[in-house]
């Protein structure tokens, strides 16, 4: 072992320069000032961040759940008055997804749409959770994810532990903001436009009739 011992510091001496003890008083020194550097550029609030999608797959059911309730415990979001939008597109929330600061935030979950302009911190540009604001968000809360394909309202395929997780939020958010609205298909729009020119065209003829 002293053999050992004595090899090692010999080799030290001969690929440094320097004596055994100048080593390791300098090699303590460097950890020491590594320790600091780090320091200032990692503070606490950096491991407060939101999870990651990649880092929430790895946690169970319970942790997932239990995100969602610190997540509003330190939201700060209070309710407010809000303006009714009624029915809306998709095409239509997209507006209100915080780049015009005259209009409220928006966000839907199942198709029911909520004003979370009082959490912009999170929702709105830069925020931690700006990908949601003006979108569907059902399937990437239910996920846990920030994926963009995510985003969007199809639950196919999703479990209970999943539809779980999404019930956790939509009460949440139906407790802590105000409902403002609701999700409409493009095409029923445009469905009852078309009936209503069907029936226009066809009440045309009849009045043409009873005028001869």
């Amino acid at each position: 072992m002293e053999g050992l011992y004595g090899a090692v510091m010999e080799e030290i001496g001969r690929y440094t320069g320097l004596s055994p003890a100048a080593f390791f008083t300098i090699a303590g020194m460097m950890v020491v000032v590594y320790r600091i550097v780090t320091g200032m550029f990692v503070g606490p609030e950096d491991y407060n961040k939101p999870p990651v999608a990649a880092t929430i797959d790895t946690v169970d059911s319970d942790s997932k759940s239990n995100f969602v309730n610190k997540y509003f415990n330190s939201s700060g979001a209070a309710r407010g008055s809000s303006v009714q939008m009624g029915d809306m597109t998709e095409e239509q929330l997209r507006e209100y997804d915080g780049s015009d600061p005259n209009k409220p935030l928006l966000m839907a979950i199942r198709a029911q749409i909520y004003d979370v302009s009082s959490s912009r911190n999170f929702y709105g540009p830069g925020g931690a959770y700006a990908m949601f604001a003006g979108r569907e968000a059902s399937r990437a809360l239910a996920l846990l994810s920030f994926k963009p394909q995510d985003i969007n309202g199809n639950l196919e395929g999703l479990g209970p532990d999943e539809l779980g997780i999404l019930q956790d939020w939509e009460d949440k958010f139906i407790e802590k903001y105000d409902k403002v609205g609701q999700l409409v298909a493009e095409q029923t729009t445009t469905n009852a436009d078309e009936k209503t020119e069907v029936a226009a065209d066809d009440a045309q003829p009849q009045a043409v009739g009873q005028a001869e």
